[in-house]
């Protein structure tokens, strides 16, 4: 079938759900929420192809005028002049179809589970995740996102082992989801004597946060576990049964939470975390495409499975999955501007690729 004729289709598909829309009173409540929401999902599409069909019959009949012997030639300069803006117009009109017709991902209008973790090397990888940490809570709080860490783990040097975020907004897992993979670092230690550049490694996954309505975390299903949470000594010894261990029995998911002084805030927290957890599991197992997300995203953290390279002594950024560098590293670790930039391009080239594969 031809991309016109899908589109054709889905115009039909509007018009009947108008029709039955101009008579709410024949429907239950039911089929009016489902009709109206896909009605919204197709109007834009609708309203563009239409547009684009328009656009056709003009230049239709643009052209009829000029072949035709009996114009004077006056009015086929004009004519012709109209043709070259129109022609432009159709090719404008027929690209943001085919990215109107590009399916959304399901989870795009979903929260985010972001996870960091160092990978191979040393103090150097938890001081770079740490910085990655710093990045995307500048570029969530510039987007006006909510950034909310659920647990980190960090070492001596101000450094970061790990840590889990919920990132909460509008259209966050949309941008974000192509954030996930091994990022490498490029650069010489404070610590480094010699001068020499170290190459260390971070990972980042980038889970969508189901709601309460995707996945339904039965009791019986689960394992809680309380103890005493530790601490640095001292007055930081927690003297109460505040940390909380989750074991989700039937898929074996454990999630360990402590940050908080609150039992009750560890829980949640920590059920937070596990439903996400639980649901990308679930989603592996319902389609193909995804399985084995996170083991997609993250490899096994090491160097060479990078998706981006972050080298310091060249100030360059490279996304080695687009061939993309941007020779103002300092820039993109401080200002979401820049990685904007390259996140557009990433979808950029998903839409492309997707374009291809529908149209």
């Amino acid at each position: 079938m031809s991309f016109e004729n899908k589109l054709d289709q889905i115009i039909e598909r509007y018009e009947v759900i108008n029709q039955k829309l101009s008579e709410p009173l024949s429907l239950s409540q039911q089929e009016l929420i489902k009709l109206s929401k896909e009605q919204s999902e197709i109007v834009t599409i609708t309203e563009v192809y239409k547009k684009y069909k328009k656009v056709l019959e003009e230049i239709c009949s643009l052209e009829y005028m000029i072949n035709d012997l009996h114009t004077a030639e006056d009015f086929k300069l004009i004519a012709e002049d109209e043709l070259y803006k129109l022609y432009n117009t159709k090719k404008e009109l027929y690209e943001a179809l085919c990215l109107l017709f590009i399916p959304k991902d399901f989870d795009d209008h979903k929260n985010v589970i972001m996870e960091i973790r160092a990978g191979t090397g040393g103090e150097e990888a938890s001081l770079f995740a740490a910085l990655l940490l710093r990045m995307y809570k500048r570029y969530t709080e510039c987007k006006g996102w909510i950034f909310d860490i659920l647990s980190i783990t960090e070492t001596g040097l101000e450094g970061c082992k790990e840590a889990v975020i919920s990132i909460s907004g509008s259209g966050v897992f949309e941008r974000l989801k192509f954030e996930s993979g091994v990022h490498r670092v490029q650069r010489v230690p404070e610590t480094e004597a010699s001068g020499r550049i170290h190459t260390s490694a971070a990972t980042v996954a980038i889970l969508p946060e189901p709601e309460e309505v995707d996945i339904q975390l039965e009791e019986k299903d689960l394992k809680i576990d309380v103890y005493r949470a530790g601490g640095a000594g001292g007055q930081h010894v927690n003297t109460t049964d505040s940390a909380v261990r989750i074991t989700h029995i039937p898929t074996g998911i454990v999630v360990c939470q402590q940050d908080e002084k609150s039992q009750h805030r560890n829980k949640a927290k920590a059920l937070k975390i596990l439903r996400s957890r639980v649901y990308e599991q679930e989603k592996q197992a319902q389609d193909s495409k995804f399985s084995a997300m996170r083991k997609e995203q993250v490899g096994s953290g090491d160097r060479s499975e990078r998706i981006r390279t972050y080298n310091f002594p060249q100030n360059r950024l490279t996304d080695h999955r687009i061939n993309m560098t941007l020779y103002s590293l300092n820039k993109v670790l401080t200002e979401s501007e820049l990685l904007d930039e390259l996140i557009d391009a990433l979808i950029r080239d998903y839409q492309s690729k997707k374009m291809a594969q529908e149209v």
